[in-house]
This record gives C-alpha cells, sequence and structure tokens, in this order.
C-alpha cells in the first residue's frame, strides 16, 4: 500500500527526503490558508505539523483518511489529541529533539544576562561606548537555581557547572540520587529561591507554576537575583518584572518565552525595559534541532504506516483502550489516584509499589502508566501520557514495583499505592463504585469512602469531640463551604483521618488556619478541580 504524507510549517527538506528513502509520497506545499487544508487533508494518510498548524475537532473532521499527526517537536498544544484519539489518529511528537538546543540557549541566556550583552551591542552599534554603564557579573562562584530538574533541566546544570557555578534545583519528583550523580544539591522551592543568584525554570505552566516569581512573593527572593525562562511565558509574572528591577529585587530578567506569542501591546512595553533581555521563542530554533526533529518524525512516521514500531506515540495506548469498555474506568482511577499520590508524596521520593486486585490485575501495566502520568504531569515540562509516563519516572530515578492479588477482604477491583515509609501517608487504595464515581476507599488501614473530585482538604486528627467542629468552623471563618465529607478511624479514642471537599481552591494562608488547629496534623490539600 502507498501512502501520502503532508508537510506543513517550512519543516526542514530533511523530512521529505527520508519519506522519500522509505517508498512514502511526502507533498511540501507553500504555506495555505485553513479553508484550502481542509479540501486537501483528506488525501493524506500523515500530517507533519510544528507550531503554526493547529490541527483541532474540525480540521479533523476533514480528515477522513489520516492515520497520524506528527509534531516535529516537544509541545503539542496546537493538536487536539482527544479528538485525534476519538477518531483514531495516533498522535507523535519528538520529545527529544530539542533538549540541547534549548539547554544551550538557556546557558547563553545567563551568560547574556550577566554581561549585559544585548544592550551593549546596541549601545555600540548605536555609536556610543559607556564601559562603565555595562558592567557585568561572573557567573564563576554564583548560585544557580533550577526548578525542573528534568532533560533539559539536567543538561543545563551540566553545562553550567563548567562555568564554576554552584548548582540547586526544585523538583519534586527528581530522586536524590538522580541530583547527586549530576552534582546537584536539592532545595524545596522558597529555600532555593532564598539563596539563588541566577534562576532559570523547565516546568510547565500549571496552577502551582503560574507567577512564580512576582510581586507578591517578592519577600522570598534574594535581591539582585537574576532571572531566565526558556520554558513556558507566564511562570515569571511578566507585568511586574519593571517594578522588581526599579525595586532593585531583581537585577534583570532574560526571556524567550511569553504569555502571549508573539507579545501583546502591553507586553511590548514590558520588554522595553532595559534590564530585560527578550528573544523571540528561538530555544528550540537550531538548524540542528531542526533537523534532527525533521528526521525523527519522519522516521517514527514511517516505522508507525509499516505497523513496525510506535515510538513517539502520544495516545496509541489511548486508541486500543477506546474499544475497551472494561479497562477504561480503571484507567480513569488510576490517573486521578496518581493526581492524588503525586500531591501527598514525599518530595524526591524514589520507591513506589502498586498493588491490583480482580479485574485490575489483567490490565496491571497500563494502570501503573496511567499513576504515573497522574503522579507526573503537573509536575514535568514535556508532555507526559501513557506512552512515556514510565520512562519519564525511570528517568528520574524511580524504582517501581507491581503485585496482583487475587481478591481484597472489602473490594474485588482495587488499586493500591504504597509511598513508602517516610511518608506521611503511606498507603492508599481506591476502587469503581459506577459510572464516573472514583473513590479513595482506604488509607493507611484507615476505611474512609472518599469521592476523587474537586478540591480536598485532608488531615490526622485525634479522635475526640469537637475535632470536626473546630475544622469546619475555621473554614467557615473564611467563607469556605463543605461540599462533602468523609471520617475513618481504627477505634473508639484512636487517631482518624479525615477528608472534606471544599467548594474553592485554597491558598497557603487559608491552609495555615488548619495546621495551627491543636490537635490536627499532617495537613495535606489535594486540587483535582
Amino acid at each position: 500500500m502507498s501512502f501520502k504524507v503532508l508537510l506543513l510549517d517550512n519543516v526542514d527538506p530533511v523530512c521529505a527526503d527520508i519519506f522519500k528513502e522509505r517508498g512514502i509520497e511526502a507533498d511540501q506545499p507553500p504555506k495555505m490558508e485553513l479553508d484550502e487544508l481542509k479540501k486537501i487533508i483528506g488525501n493524506y494518510e500523515a500530517v507533519v505539523v510544528r507550531s503554526a498548524t493547529t490541527v483541532n475537532e474540525d480540521l479533523l473532521k476533514h480528515a477522513d483518511n489520516l492515520q497520524i499527526i506528527g509534531r516535529a517537536g516537544v509541545g503539542v498544544d496546537n493538536i487536539d489529541i482527544p479528538a485525534a484519539t476519538q477518531k483514531g489518529v495516533l498522535v507523535m511528537n519528538t520529545p527529544d529533539g530539542n533538549t540541547i538546543s534549548t539547554a544551550e540557549h538557556t546557558c547563553g541566556m545567563i551568560i547574556a544576562l550577566a554581561r549585559n550583552i544585548p544592550q551593549s551591542v546596541e549601545k555600540v552599534k548605536g555609536g556610543g561606548w559607556d564601559r562603565k554603564k555595562y558592567m557585568g557579573t561572573e557567573v564563576h562562584g554564583k548560585t544557580l537555581g533550577i526548578v525542573g530538574l528534568g532533560k533539559i533541566g539536567t543538561e543545563v546544570a551540566l553545562r553550567m557547572k563548567a562555568f564554576g557555578m554552584e548548582i540547586v534545583a526544585y523538583d519534586p519528583f527528581t530522586t536524590q540520587d538522580h541530583a547527586k550523580d549530576i552534582g546537584v544539591k536539592l532545595m524545596e522551592l522558597d529555600e532555593l529561591l532564598g539563596v539563588t543568584d541566577f534562576l532559570t525554570v523547565h516546568t510547565p505552566l500549571t496552577e502551582k507554576t503560574k507567577n512564580m516569581i512576582s510581586l507578591e512573593n517578592e519577600e522570598k527572593l534574594k535581591p539582585g537575583m537574576r532571572l531566565v525562562n526558556c520554558a513556558r511565558g507566564g511562570i515569571y509574572k511578566e507585568e511586574d518584572l519593571p517594578e522588581l528591577i526599579e525595586k532593585q529585587i531583581i537585577a534583570g530578567a532574560a526571556l524567550d518565552v511569553y504569555t502571549t506569542e508573539p507579545p501583546s501591546e502591553e507586553l511590548y512595553e514590558v520588554l522595553k525595559n532595559p534590564a530585560i533581555i527578550s528573544t523571540p521563542h528561538l530555544g528550540a530554533s537550531t538548524e540542528e534541532a531542526q533537523e534532527k526533529v525533521a528526521v525523527q518524525i519522519a522516521s517514527q512516521i514511517s516505522d508507525a504506516l509499516e505497523n513496525k514500531n510506535y515510538k513517539g506515540s502520544l495516545n496509541s495506548k489511548s486508541i486500543s483502550l477506546l474499544t475497551n469498555d472494561e479497562v477504561q474506568p480503571y484507567v480513569e482511577l488510576a490517573e486521578k489516584l496518581g493526581k492524588v499520590s503525586g500531591q501527598i508524596m514525599p518530595k524526591n521520593a524514589s520507591n513506589f509499589s502498586f498493588e491490583y486486585t480482580g479485574v485490575c490485575t489483567k490490565y496491571s501495566e497500563v494502570l501503573t502508566d496511567a499513576v504515573l502520568k497522574g503522579m507526573l504531569a503537573q509536575f514535568v515540562s514535556e508532555s507526559v501520557n501513557l506512552i512515556n509516563a514510565r520512562h519519564y519516572a525511570i528517568e528520574r530515578g524511580f524504582k517501581l514495583s507491581e503485585t496482583n492479588k487475587s481478591d481484597d477482604k472489602n473490594y474485588n477491583d482495587l488499586i493500591t499505592i504504597k509511598l513508602g515509609d517516610s511518608s506521611d501517608y503511606k498507603q492508599i487504595s481506591a476502587a469503581v463504585f459506577g459510572p464516573g464515581d472514583y473513590r479513595i476507599v482506604e488509607i493507611d488501614g484507615f476505611g474512609i469512602e472518599l469521592r476523587l473530585e474537586g478540591d480536598i482538604l485532608m488531615y490526622q486528627n485525634i479522635d475526640k469531640p469537637g475535632m470536626l467542629a473546630a475544622v469546619s468552623s475555621t473554614l467557615a471563618k473564611q467563607n469556605i463551604n463543605i461540599g462533602a465529607l468523609s471520617l475513618g478511624r481504627t477505634g473508639k479514642g484512636s487517631n482518624a483521618i479525615t477528608a472534606v471537599i471544599v467548594d474553592k481552591q485554597l491558598d497557603t494562608e487559608e491552609l495555615e488556619a488548619i495546621y495551627e488547629l491543636d490537635g490536627v496534623s499532617n495537613v495535606k490539600y489535594i486540587s483535582l478541580s
């Protein structure tokens, strides 16, 4: 069977060469309008895009023969993966293709920021000189803080160590062994912000990382620190940067990514600040990176079309599970349980055990992948899915074990995660109660029935009269309503676990009021909203 592939977004010409070598016809038309693309996309079995073309549900309606969408790069924000999955279309990316280029760009931004290189270049080209004005600082002997110690963060660490920098990092999903292997000291985020001379981020934009640096947390920052962002726009609150610079909280910033791209008029005004260095999202823009991802995606698509290999697939397991009504609910349960575990597990933990009973034993491998996806997706800068979740876990030094049991004394089909002895909550089990009804049923031997939804406040307490009243009263004073609650205890007067679903996301100040209650311990806030 002959295949045709459509190459868009000016993908490197080597992509077409690889397809030709594999006996696959590849068309690379000039830039076309959406209406024109809709007319022709139905003629192709595969399409390759970079970031310019959006492949959404509307476009997919016209792609009757499409089998594969290939993203020549990492980010897949421009591809509607659920819509593609529903249509049975495989989505692939090349997560390793731009690691080196982005790491090198980050290192270049650090040096440029330290030595005022762009500003001084502009001065000289304009006929000026003024050496004193552009006095810089050495990076040697300075502390570089890295938030996110995945592939790119690790490569940055290795390179900047060669410049004589001390490297510290925050990444709750990197093990101590991995950090030690590359000579990096792990810290809590607030501690890191207080000792860092240069800060670079390599993490996704989430509710937890959004506005990580802003006027609201200026007191946490080491005065005079310098910021670099080649990851995701919005991790630094861009509109606050000029005031942070004016107040000498930060000495400058180097940005390659922005909340809107190209920047809005308001953002362009921010970028005019002379202490801010700006580049137009060049992290992956090297000849080598673009050629590398073009070669990779062409090879991956060719293998998939020939049913040889599905490397780089983001949804192949999802497609196979679409028609399997038995396993689908348990995959969803596992991912939700993973999200919970990721928010209550000890930082930098390394050993995890997964136990399955009943029908879950038939799908233990994919259920472990789903748990890991839930754990990692909020903290890993790359796109995490059922295909690559285990890879990212092992890369970070996770040690995993799976056990299948024939049955459980209380539940037929159960997923249990063991988080290790150092965790405040060591073991958590969950089950499917009905369509869309997923519940935690046991925590550390405490029977508890808690729906996996919304915003959850969980804590341990002494089992005595008035404890629940104290917590609910504290929440009420902050105008926080309780939607549901579940209690678990081993016996009268013993310790107990309480979980309440609240009607809003909780901030640090609201949680602090719960921490301070006498008799309450191990407070955890879990967001599934």
